[in-house]
């Protein structure tokens, strides 16, 4: 199998392509071919006994995505994006990368299949966001709700998802769009989506550091793990998508949370020094972002399908002590 990872040098990228490199599979299908490609170079997996390219490329210039897809990738994983808040920020950006570049990807999938007498319809994954939804929501939110979303990451996202389904109704690919919760906690220096304080208000304290909230401890939002995020995307990868029938996004499973409940699971995982740590810091224009975004979901049919996600918070803050931190604070 030929697995191509768009977006290999991210955070989330880095830890698929280890998972897979550990186990030389995905879904216990051997990988003899792995690609990564990103606008930095990728880093090299510790261990991978088949044949490795990594590409440095810009997904959004014209001749990029059809020189990746002429190797002819079995499974394509698009994870590449700018986040939230630079989306917000530079809007041609955010167009040239978020959705030009997605429609890249799919146009050199289908005008490479028609020029060659083989068949080619890669399964294809692709990372999308909650925040396709925008205020006013139900509570909870099942992922039939209709699409409205109240940023340009999120138009970009969910414009996204609408190409990915009419290219697989066509049987261009084989698509599946995974609407991703917010992954905390994030590892490594803070990022610029305005979700970054989700993570910042433990990852900091867990490592002896003040962390800035910017928002009120009654706002809630809906969070997985990155080890989660991984399993979503491979799960994805090999699973039998005949199930999902012609509404090819799911929205993830995750935990439902307001910021004073993590900061509580923070305490009980890590005591009060590490709350003390914590500053409130009034932020106006993160304040509004954060407020049109979904709250809470009813993943019943991603649940069905396979896909599993933590149950608390004290799970998620464990797991990156685990992973991240030797298990030790």
């Amino acid at each position: 199998m030929h697995v191509l990872i768009i977006g290999a040098a991210g955070m989330i990228g880095q830890k698929l392509v280890d998972a897979i490199a550990r186990t030389g599979a995905l879904n216990d299908q051997p990988v003899t071919n792995l690609t990564l490609a990103d606008v930095v170079p990728p880093p090299r997996p510790a261990q991978f006994a088949g044949s490795l390219n990594r590409i440095t490329v810009d997904l959004s210039e014209p001749k990029t995505a059809a020189q990746l897809v002429s190797a002819r990738p079995d499974v394509i994983i698009h994870l590449a994006a700018i986040v939230s808040g630079e989306a917000e920020q530079d809007f041609e950006k955010g167009y040239r990368i978020n959705l030009h570049g997605t429609l890249n990807l799919f146009e050199a999938i289908r005008l490479h299949a028609a020029s060659v007498p083989e068949p080619y319809s890669p399964r294809f994954v692709f990372a999308s966001s909650i925040a396709v939804f925008g205020a006013p929501l139900p509570d909870p939110i099942e992922d039939s709700y209709i699409r409205a979303p109240l940023t340009s990451y999120g138009t970009q996202k969910a414009m996204s998802e609408l190409l990915l389904d009419d290219y697989t109704r066509r049987g261009i690919l084989d698509g599946i769009a995974l609407r991703l919760p917010t992954i905390c906690i994030r590892p490594g220096a803070p990022n610029k989506a305005a979700s970054g304080f989700f993570s910042g208000i433990l990852r900091e304290p867990l490592a002896g550091k003040p962390a800035l909230l910017p928002v009120d401890k009654d706002v809630r939002h809906w969070h997985a793990s990155p080890r989660a995020a991984v399993g979503f995307l491979m799960h994805a990868a090999g699973m039998d998508s005949t199930a999902i029938g012609h509404r090819r996004a799911l929205t993830m499973p995750g935990i439902s949370a307001t910021v004073g409940e993590q900061i509580e699971a923070l305490r009980r995982v890590a005591g009060n020094e590490a709350v003390a740590l914590i500053e409130p810091k009034p932020d106006a224009e993160i304040a509004r972002i954060v407020a049109g975004w979904p709250r809470n979901f009813d993943a019943k049919r991603a649940h069905d399908l396979g896909f599993r996600a933590e149950t608390s918070f004290d799970e998620i803050i464990r797991i990156h002590i685990e992973d991240e931190m030797g298990g030790n604070i």
